[in-house]
C-alpha cells in the first residue's frame, strides 16, 4: 500500500508543477486560479508524505508534456486534459480510505479543482470555438467531397491538387466573410474581425493539410487516400480537443463528423464519374 501511496505523492508533485508553469505564461483570474490549484497540489503533497515518510521528484516528461501542450492548445485543454487523468485516481483513493483517514480532504479539493477549471474557462481561442468548429467542419465536408469529385473528374494529380487549392482559397475566404457579417449582424459580444480570422486560419490550414496528398504523390488514388487518411486524423484530433473542453462525448462528436464528411465525399465521388463519364472529359 505505500508504493501506491507514493505513487499518488509523485502525481501530485508533478501536477503542482504543471499548474505552476501554466500559471507562468498567463494573467488575470486564470493566474490566480492555477496558483491557488497548484498552491493545493502542494498541500496533497505534504499529506502523503506525512504517511510515506519520504520526498519524491515529480515526473518531469509529464511536466514538460502538459505545460507544452498549454503552450499550443491552451491552458483550459492542458487543465482540463490532466484532470481527466485525476477522475480516475479519485476512485483509486477510496482503496487507501482504511490506511488515510484525511484522504478525504484530498478529494473533496480534486473536486474543487475541476469546478474552478471550469469557471476558468475566459481564453479567447475557447470564445471563438464556434468559429473554428465552423471552419474546420466547412473545410473538410466541401474540400474533400470537392478533391473527391476532382480525382475521378480529372485523375491528375498535379491538376487535382491546384483545383482543390484555388477552391480552397476561395471558400476560405467567403467563409471568413461570412462569419464576419454574421457577427457584426448578430452582436454577440465577440469581435467580427476575430472570428473572421479564427474560421478562415483554421480552414486554410486544412485546405493546405488536405491538398498536399496530390502535389507529392504521382498515382490519384493513393493521392486521395493520404487526404482521407489526414481527414480522419483532423476528425480524431479536434472531437478529442472539443469533448475535453466541452465535456461533450467524443463517440458522439466524431461519429457525427465522420458520417457526414464521408457521405459527402461519396456523393461528391458520384457526381465526379457521372461528369467524367456522361460530359466526355479527357485528361
Amino acid at each position: 500500500m505505500n508504493s501506491v501511496i507514493l505513487n499518488f505523492q509523485k502525481n501530485e508533485a508533478t501536477e503542482h508543477l504543471v499548474y505552476k508553469n501554466l500559471a507562468a505564461f498567463v494573467k488575470g483570474e486564470n493566474k490566480k486560479v492555477l496558483e491557488a490549484i497548484s498552491a493545493d497540489e502542494m498541500k496533497h503533497y505534504v499529506i502523503f508524505k506525512a504517511h510515506t515518510g519520504t520526498d519524491v521528484r515529480p515526473d518531469m516528461i509529464k511536466v514538460m508534456w502538459y505545460t507544452v501542450i498549454g503552450r499550443i492548445f491552451g491552458i483550459t485543454f492542458a487543465a482540463k486534459f490532466m484532470e481527466n487523468g485525476e477522475r480516475f485516481a479519485q476512485v483509486n483513493y477510496s482503496e487507501i480510505r482504511k490506511e488515510m483517514k484525511d484522504i478525504d480532504d484530498v478529494i473533496k479539493d480534486e473536486t474543487e479543482h475541476e469546478n474552478a477549471l471550469i469557471a476558468m474557462i475566459n481564453e479567447e481561442k475557447l470564445g471563438y470555438m464556434s468559429s473554428m468548429v465552423l471552419g474546420l467542419n466547412d473545410a473538410i465536408v466541401e474540400l474533400t467531397g470537392a478533391l473527391a469529385g476532382f480525382t475521378f473528374a480529372m485523375q491528375n494529380t498535379k491538376l487535382i491538387g491546384t483545383a482543390g487549392f484555388i477552391t480552397g482559397i476561395a471558400a476560405a475566404l467567403s467563409m471568413a466573410a461570412a462569419e464576419y457579417l454574421s457577427q457584426k449582424s448578430e452582436k454577440t459580444g465577440r469581435s467580427p474581425l476575430k472570428a473572421a480570422f479564427y474560421t478562415g486560419v483554421v480552414y486554410m490550414s486544412v485546405v493546405i493539410l488536405l491538398i498536399t496528398p496530390f502535389f507529392i504523390a504521382q498515382n490519384y488514388y493513393h493521392a486521395l487516400a493520404f487526404t482521407l487518411a489526414g481527414v480522419m486524423a483532423v476528425i480524431v484530433f479536434f472531437s478529442f480537443f472539443v469533448s475535453v473542453v466541452q465535456n461533450v462525448s467524443f463517440k458522439r462528436t466524431f461519429i457525427e463528423m465522420t458520417v457526414i464528411c464521408f457521405g459527402v465525399s461519396l456523393v461528391a465521388f458520384a457526381i465526379g464519374m457521372a461528369a467524367r463519364k456522361f460530359l466526355n472529359i479527357n485528361l
